[in-house]
């Protein structure tokens, strides 16, 4: 099965979950109205179903080559990537001064999402320079973007993030890729990096890399690395490529999923150092490359997304033709579709729940990037950048584990045949599984969440999220409606443990900080439970007061809080109790 946009879905997630049509009233985005909205999301939708959803296994079945320092992408990938630069999909979101479109963070979600339900593999490269062009816009010299930014904003040129060293994964302070000042004001880069994401390709006829390094006379740890612009060509007098700088790709990995794309052993300076330019500052590229990798993380909860939407579609399509057993009162040789029994129909259910709360989560994050970036008045684009900070690792963490979970359900739905290739159920489930790693592991975006985004401000941006939530739920009471079920009681439990466990974190972040981070985890879980459950909510209250056909979302919203915000509680127990069975548990692991 191939994938169709769900257009209806997204299109609900922006109107009513993340109350798009309002902030176009307000006059957020300009003259933007949502025909445009509407217009720019079918287009991207017929894009992803009927020119990359039929590359997904293409990508997956051929990998790519690696020969002579040369890799080869899968048959029709470098066609579908000059089709996808043509338009204008790379630029959506960036500043028009640049080439770019200046659409909202939202919308670009929205895109992001369908561009890697059809194909992760393919959308993983791009997502990738989109992030780069907001790091540069921000901290690039006005001559480095006179020469590079037009080409990352058109897609002409890719770009790579460049962190990781065999010895330095998470830990990005121990990094020993070096740079030295050379005389004309450039720096000579030396050094590896690994599992850089389309580091080499024949995509495009320059790579832009982002790469961190060290200065011989920086301080040590994080606060003493600098960001380097390095092309894999030099550019001539004319701005074209030229000569080719000191670097190469030495191999490519070897992985369980996402084959079409190429990940990259990186090596510089074999031949007397590769040519850099600084990004920003000496000794602050950490600042630098954070404003990179805080929007690819939204971008990889998006991928969560993309790949929990094709794998309810596929589940659900199985599951209407897939006749096995029978219902009450059929004769004995007649069977049924199996999705008429209650087992599959709960699976799909939390298949389709588990994605919805996923992506109005990571819909609230651009939403609210696009209020820090957009909002008149300071103290809105303040509140605005602490609610993006906040709801960012949560959109990355929580996403990309709903999309191996939803991906695992998918398998399960199929059956025997979910364990077979050719279904592409089990490449859905590969796939997803870097998701949850790359960009910083979900441990880490926990740990992130507890120790940095719950203090910030003392606090108050987690409270002003505790109270927007506490509204979710006065108004889902309010309502009253009996399609609503337990949603209410449910939600208000959900969002009182969130509440207790927050503020219990808050305290125990000081007296004893191991503590609080054997919750961590726990924590960003309640997180997502509790948000996902009262923004389902919120979009089917909205939809109802727009005389829309809330049905669907007053029953989806419901099964999610019966089903998963009821889980609360005992993530609250686990945070707030269960860290001595953590840290004291070294016995158990001492064989």
């Amino acid at each position: 099965m191939t994938y169709r946009a769900p257009l209806a879905d997204i299109g609900g997630a922006l109107k009513y979950g993340v109350a798009l049509a309002p902030a176009l009233d307000e006059g957020l985005f300009g003259d933007l109205t949502m025909d445009v909205v509407e217009a720019v999301l079918a287009q991207a939708g017929r894009f992803a179903g009927e020119v990359l959803a039929p590359l997904n296994r293409v990508g997956d079945r051929y990998g790519t080559t690696f020969k002579d320092g040369t890799v080869t992408t899968a048959p029709g990938w470098k066609e579908a990537y000059q089709a996808w630069r043509k338009g204008g999909w790379n630029g959506l979101v960036a500043p028009s001064e640049w080439g770019g479109q200046g659409l909202p963070q939202v919308l670009n979600a929205a895109c992001v999402e369908m561009w890697n339900a059809a194909a992760m593999a393919f959308a993983v490269g791009p997502l990738v320079g989109m992030a780069a062009v907001d790091a540069f816009v921000a901290y690039g010299s006005e001559p480095l973007k006179r020469a590079y930014l037009g080409k990352l904003v058109s897609g002409e040129w890719t770009a790579t993030m460049q962190l990781t060293e065999p010895q330095a994964g998470s830990d990005v302070g121990a990094l020993r890729t070096r740079a030295e000042r050379a005389a004309d004001g450039t720096y000579r880069i030396f050094g590896q990096k690994i599992f850089i994401t389309y580091g080499e390709h024949d995509l495009t006829d320059n790579i832009v890399h982002f790469v961190l390094a060290r200065l011989p006379d920086a301080p040590p740890g994080t606060r003493g690395i600098s960001l380097f612009l390095v092309p894999k060509f030099l550019l001539a007098a004319d701005g074209a490529p030229g000569a080719r700088n000191d670097l190469r790709a030495h191999s490519i990995e070897h992985k369980l999923g996402i084959h079409g794309s190429p990940t990259c052993t990186m090596i510089y300076g074999d031949h007397g150092g590769a040519t850099g330019f600084l990004i920003g500052e000496e000794n602050a590229g950490m600042a630098c490359m954070f404003t990179m990798m805080n929007r690819a993380r939204l971008a990889v909860g998006l991928q969560g997304v993309g790949i929990a939407e094709r794998a309810t579609q596929q589940a659900l399509a199985y599951a209407r033709e897939r006749r096995q057993g029978r219902s009450a009162g059929m004769p004995a040789a007649a069977s049924t579709p199996i999705i008429v029994h209650p087992d599959v129909k709960r699976m799909l259910l939390s298949m389709r729940a588990l994605t919805q709360a996923a992506r109005v989560i990571c819909y609230s994050a651009a939403m609210a990037l696009d209020r820090a970036e957009r909002s008149k008045e300071k103290a809105a684009r303040d509140a605005a950048q602490a609610r993006a900070a906040l709801l960012t690792p949560l959109a990355k963490a929580f996403a990309t584990d709903i999309g191996i979970e939803v991906a695992s359900l998918g398998v399960q739905v199929h059956g025997g045949m979910g364990y077979i290739e050719e279904t592409g159920a089990a490449q859905l489930f590969r796939d997803a599984r870097i998701a949850a790693i790359y960009e910083g592991t979900n441990g880490i975006q926990a740990i992130d969440l507890v120790t940095r985004k719950l203090p910030f401000a003392g606090g108050r941006a987690v409270e002003a999220y505790l109270g927007e939530l506490n509204r979710i739920v006065e108004a889902v009471n309010a309502t009253n409606d009996p399609a609503l079920g337990w949603t209410g009681v449910r939600l208000n439990e959900a969002v009182g443990s969130l509440a207790r466990a927050t503020r219990w974190l808050l305290v125990h972040l000081d007296k004893n900080a191991n503590e609080a981070l054997a919750g961590a985890s726990p924590y960003l879980r309640l997180l997502g439970v509790a948000s996902g459950g009262c923004l389902l909510a919120q979009q089917a209250l909205a939809a109802l007061r727009q005389s829309a056909d809330a049905a669907p979302g007053m029953a989806l919203a419901r099964f999610f809080a019966e089903n998963f915000s009821v889980q609360a509680g005992a993530l609250e127990r686990t945070i707030v109790e269960g860290a001595p069975g953590v840290i004291g548990a070294d016995a158990a692991l001492s064989a």
